[in-house]
C-alpha cells in the first residue's frame, strides 16, 4: 500500500515554476487508477479486510470501508458516488486529527489543510500531491466539492477513482504508524460528535409511508429535478426506508443543492452559473444560492421566487450557527453517522417533498395536495419560521428564564427575613419605586394589538399582567438579519444567559441553606448572610423579570436599531453592555462562593438608575419605533 502510494506519486506531474501541472496529472494517473481498480476487485471482503483494515484504523470510521467495498462490487452509480462523499468526509476529519498531531489550529478548508506543511511533515510531500489532484484542487478531479455541491451525475464518476482513494487511504495509515513510531507521539483523533434530535426546532412531523409513496411518484414528475439526477433522490428514499438516515440526508442535500442552483441561474437569467467546478470560475454553492446579493450587487431573485418561510427553513437547517447546519457537519465528517438523528432527514424529506409539489404540473399538484399528510405539510411549510436564528431562541431563552423566576415567589420567606424587609432599607425602597415607574413606562409600549391591561393605577405591581409570552409570539422578520442586529442579540442572548443562570443560582442557593437553617447547622454569620439572602430575593425577582420585559419589548422592535446612526447604535450597544455588565456581578456576587448580598441591592439600584436615565433619554427601540410610526403617519 505504501508502494501504491509511491507509484501513485511519481505520476504527479510539475511545470517549470514547479507547480502542480493538475491536468497532466490526472492524465498519468488514470492508468494507475485503472491498475487499482482492478486490483480491488479482484479480492474477495474477506480479503479486503484482512489486507485494508488494520490501515483503515486512524479514519476512526474503519467500518464504512467494508461498506464502500460493498458499493464497489455493487456496480451501482449512485452508491459509489455516496462512498466517495462520505470517504472524502471521514478522510478530511482524519487528516485533521493527523494535523492536530503538530499544529495547533485545524484549517477550516480542505485545500489549506492538504497544503499544510504539518500534513507534509507526516505523509511526505508527493503523497500530499496525490491528494491535492484527486481532492484539493479545482484544477484537479476536486472529487469532494464536485459530488458534495450536486455537480456531478451518477454516471460521471468512474469506481476507479474510488478505489483509489481507498487504497491510498490505507497507505497513509502505513506512513502514519511509522511516523508515530519514529516521532513517539499518542495517536489520540477527536471524538466525532452526535447531533441532537431536533424537539422543539421540528417543524414537520415524522414522514410517513404515505408521504414516502407521494415523494416517489412527485420525484417522476417535477421539473426541479433533472433527469440525470433522479437516481440519487431513487437511492436517498432505499437509504430512509433501510434506516440509513445520514446517507439519505447527504443525498437529499446534495440534490436540493443542484436544484436550487438551476433554479438560481435561471430566475436571475446568469445560465453561465451552472458550470461546474472548474478552475477558471467561482462556482455557484449554496452560500451565493441562499444570500441576498448577487456577487455584482444585484438583488438576488431565488429568495423572493421561494418565499420567506422556504428561506428560513434552509438557513436554519444549513447556515444559522446555533442550528444543526447539516451539511457542514456531514461533508466535514464531524459526525458519528449511524446516530444520525431520524428527525433531521424527517424534516429534509418534508422540505423537499414540498419543494417538488412546487414545480409538478398543477392539475397532478392539487391531486396530490388531496391527501391530507400532503395537504398538512403544505400548510407548516407556507407557515414556517425561523427556529435556530439568534432571535427565535432568544425568545424561548426569555420564556425559560421567565419560568424559572416565576418560581421563586414559591420559596417561603423567613420570619426574620420578613421583619428585616418590613423594616425597610432606604436602597430597597428606591429600588421599588424604580421598579415600578420602569415597568409602567415599558407596559405603555406593548403594541395595542397585544395589550393584556386597561388600568395599571389600580393595581398592585404584583398582580400587573404578564405579556411575555404574547410578546415573544409576535412574528418579526429574521432573514438577512444586518450586521449591527446581529450584535445587539448577541448581547440580549448574554444578558438572559446571565439572568437564568442568577436564577437557577439563586434558587439551589436558597433551597440549600434553607435547609441547614432548618436543621441549625448554620453558624451566626451564615445564618445573619441568609436573612439578606432572603431580602435580596424578593428585590431581585422583579428585577430578573423587568430586564426580560424589556428584552422582549426591544425583540418586537428590534428592525429599528439598522436605522440608528452611528452615535445613536453606538450609545445604545454601550446601554446594553452595562445591563450585561450588571447580570455578570449579579452572577458573581450570587454564587456560593461569595454570596454577596448587600452589594447586589447596591448593584441592583445603580443598574435601575441607569435603566430609567436611558429610557428618558427616549433612546430605546421602543421609543424610535413609536417615533417613526408617528413620522409615518404624518
Amino acid at each position: 500500500m505504501v508502494k501504491c502510494a509511491g507509484r501513485l506519486s511519481q505520476t504527479v506531474w510539475f511545470i517549470h515554476n514547479q507547480a502542480l501541472d493538475y491536468q497532466e496529472s490526472v492524465r498519468l494517473l488514470g492508468p494507475v487508477c485503472e491498475v487499482i481498480h482492478l486490483h480491488l476487485s479482484s479480492l474477495t471482503k474477506g480479503q479486503f479486510e484482512i489486507q485494508y483494515a488494520p490501515w483503515l484504523q486512524w479514519t476512526s470510521s474503519p467500518e464504512l470501508f467494508a461498506e464502500i467495498f460493498d458499493a464497489l462490487e455493487s456496480l451501482q452509480s449512485p452508491a459509489v458516488s455516496l462512498s466517495l462523499m462520505k470517504l472524502t468526509a471521514c478522510l478530511e476529519r482524519a487528516l485533521g486529527d493527523v494535523f492536530l498531531l503538530i499544529g495547533k489550529e485545524c484549517p477550516f478548508l480542505l485545500r489549506d489543510l492538504l497544503a499544510s506543511e504539518e500534513l507534509a511533515q507526516v505523509f511526505g510531500l508527493p503523497v500530499m500531491n496525490v491528494l491535492r489532484v484527486f481532492i484539493g484542487s479545482p484544477c484537479g478531479l476536486n472529487l469532494r466539492n464536485i459530488l458534495w455541491h450536486g455537480f456531478a451525475a451518477p454516471h460521471e464518476i468512474p469506481p476507479m477513482y474510488c478505489s483509489t482513494m481507498v487504497v491510498l487511504t490505507a497507505g497513509m495509515g502505513q506512513l502514519l504508524r511509522n511516523y508515530l513510531q519514529q516521532s513517539e507521539l499518542s495517536w489520540a483523533p477527536r471524538p466525532l460528535i452526535a447531533l441532537p434530535e431536533l424537539e422543539g426546532g421540528a417543524m414537520f412531523p415524522e414522514v410517513t409511508q404515505e408521504v414516502v409513496s407521494v415523494l416517489e411518484e412527485v420525484m417522476k414528475k417535477s421539473t426541479f429535478i433533472l433527469r440525470t439526477m433522479l437516481p440519487y433522490w431513487e437511492v436517498a428514499l432505499i437509504k430512509f426506508k433501510s434506516h440509513r438516515f445520514a446517507d439519505c440526508a447527504m443525498l437529499l442535500l446534495m440534490q436540493l443543492e443542484t436544484g436550487l442552483r438551476h433554479l438560481f441561474a435561471t430566475i436571475n437569467k446568469c445560465p453561465q452559473r451552472l458550470l461546474t467546478a472548474e478552475s477558471t470560475a467561482l462556482y455557484t454553492t449554496f452560500d451565493e444560492i441562499l444570500a441576498k446579493h448577487l456577487n455584482d450587487g444585484e438583488i438576488n431573485q431565488l429568495p423572493l421566487f421561494l418565499g420567506e418561510p422556504a428561506m428560513e427553513f434552509l438557513w436554519d437547517f444549513l447556515n444559522h450557527q446555533q442550528g444543526p447546519r447539516v451539511r457542514d457537519h456531514l461533508s466535514h465528517g464531524e459526525i458519528n453517522l449511524p446516530e444520525f438523528p431520524k428527525g433531521i432527514t424527517d424534516q429534509l424529506l418534508a422540505f423537499s417533498t414540498v419543494l417538488l409539489l412546487r414545480f409538478v404540473e398543477e392539475e397532478l399538484a392539487s391531486v396530490f395536495k388531496e391527501k391530507a399528510a400532503i395537504q398538512s405539510l403544505v400548510h407548516l411549510a407556507e407557515d414556517y419560521s425561523a427556529r435556530f436564528h439568534p432571535m427565535s431562541l432568544l425568545r424561548k431563552q426569555v420564556l425559560s428564564c421567565e419560568e424559572s423566576i416565576r418560581a421563586w415567589p414559591l420559596l417561603p420567606l423567613l420570619r426574620e427575613a420578613e421583619e428585616a424587609r418590613l423594616e425597610g432599607s432606604s436602597e430597597i425602597n428606591a429600588c421599588n419605586s424604580l421598579i415600578i415607574k420602569i415597568t409602567y413606562e415599558l407596559y405603555h409600549h406593548i403594541p395595542e394589538n397585544h395589550c393584556v391591561f386597561t388600568d395599571l393605577d389600580n393595581l398592585p405591581i404584583e398582580r400587573w399582567p404578564r405579556p411575555l409570552r404574547e410578546l415573544c409570539g409576535i412574528r418579526v422578520p429574521t432573514l438577512f438579519c444586518p450586521r449591527d442586529i446581529l450584535e445587539v442579540l448577541t448581547v440580549l442572548q448574554n444578558i438572559v444567559r446571565c439572568c437564568t443562570h442568577v436564577s437557577h443560582q439563586v434558587a439551589a442557593s436558597w433551597v440549600r441553606r434553607r435547609q441547614q437553617w432548618v436543621e441549625k447547622t448554620l453558624r451566626s454569620r451564615q445564618r445573619q448572610n441568609f436573612v439578606r439572602m432572603s431580602c435580596s430575593i424578593k428585590l431581585l425577582s422583579p428585577v430578573l423579570l423587568l430586564i426580560l420585559l424589556l428584552i422582549a419589548l426591544e425583540l418586537v422592535n428590534i428592525p429599528v436599531a439598522h436605522g440608528k446612526n452611528t452615535d445613536e447604535y453606538q450609545q445604545y450597544l454601550k446601554f446594553l453592555k452595562s445591563i450585561l455588565q450588571y447580570t455578570e456581578n449579579l452572577k458573581a456576587h450570587t454564587s456560593p462562593e461569595k454570596n454577596k448580598w448587600i452589594e447586589t441591592i447596591r448593584l441592583t439600584h445603580t443598574a435601575l438608575l441607569r435603566m430609567w436615565t436611558f429610557s428618558e433619554k427616549k433612546q430605546m427601540l421602543i421609543h424610535l419605533a413609536k417615533k417613526s410610526t408617528s413620522t409615518a403617519v404624518l
